[in-house]
């Protein structure tokens, strides 16, 4: 894991990942236990996350795991319910979750495009109300809500994730709006194309890293510790005057 700076204000609070058991959502994690935050992270796949519990509990920086589908609202509420009796009030939310499954507009039935919503949209306002009375209570809080650039490079193939995508940044927006008045500041990260496996795995293609390399400002590959840096300082003090705002993580397609 690439070193990055420690923010002291993070030590001993309260953070829940969406998502967090690879990936991007991995990278966060470590970040976050780094810091000496209490961390807690769902995810629906058992085996990885199983293997990060384990890592970082040998590295001294344990971390909780719940395993949930956050398709499943009621699931989503009763996994944040016992991450909060088990480690206390949330302070920090990421909004990691998603799945970006490529789908041929002619095939999307309504059942699989209420899926896509569910899966990358729908759990992110769930997951923010479910932890907004904690937050409110402090008077203090952090959300990241997490984006793409897909939509924003006109990206085809996959018109109900970037459907989806871009109306993170109006609940974003809208959050940020509506809580500010209690200190909570609610930001959204837009990721550019970030060489995790799964992207590694299925995507990569020596065509799509030519194109990748002309486009980006940056002439090299991003990755995931590159956004859960910026994650990490977004949901910090350091960041503090941040709100209502889309950061946007590419390398400089964009």
């Amino acid at each position: 894991m690439a070193q990055g700076a420690i923010y002291p204000d993070l030590e001993g609070k309260v953070v829940i990942v969406t998502g967090g058991g690879s990936g991007i959502g991995e990278a966060i994690v470590r970040h976050f236990a780094r810091q000496k935050s209490r961390v807690a992270f769902l995810d629906i796949n058992e085996q990885a996350s199983a293997r990060l519990v384990a890592d970082l509990e040998a590295a001294g920086t344990p971390v909780l795991f719940e395993r949930c589908d956050l398709t499943v609202i009621p699931d989503l509420q009763a996994a944040f319910k016992r991450i909060r009796a088990a480690l206390g009030p949330v302070g920090v939310l990421i909004n990691n979750a998603a799945h970006d499954e490529r789908h041929k507009t002619e095939e999307v039935t309504e059942a699989y495009w209420d899926g896509r919503i569910a899966v990358n949209l729908k759990h992110q306002f769930f997951a923010a109300q479910a932890v907004l009375d904690d937050m409110k209570a402090a008077r203090a809080g952090a959300i990241v809500n997490f984006g793409s650039t897909s939509w924003m490079v006109g990206q085809g193939g996959m018109a109900a994730y970037t459907a989806a995508k871009s109306a993170v940044l109006g609940l974003t927006r809208s959050l940020a709006r509506d809580f500010g008045s209690y200190n909570v500041r609610v930001n959204a990260i837009a990721p550019g194309w970030i060489m995790t496996q799964r992207q590694l795995d299925l995507w990569l293609t020596p065509e799509g890293e030519q194109e990748l390399m002309q486009r980006q400002c940056l002439k090299r590959k991003m990755m995931p510790d590159d956004i859960a840096k910026f994650t990490v300082f977004l949901a910090s003090d350091e960041a503090s005057g941040c709100t209502n705002q889309q950061y946007v993580v590419d390398g400089g397609w964009v």
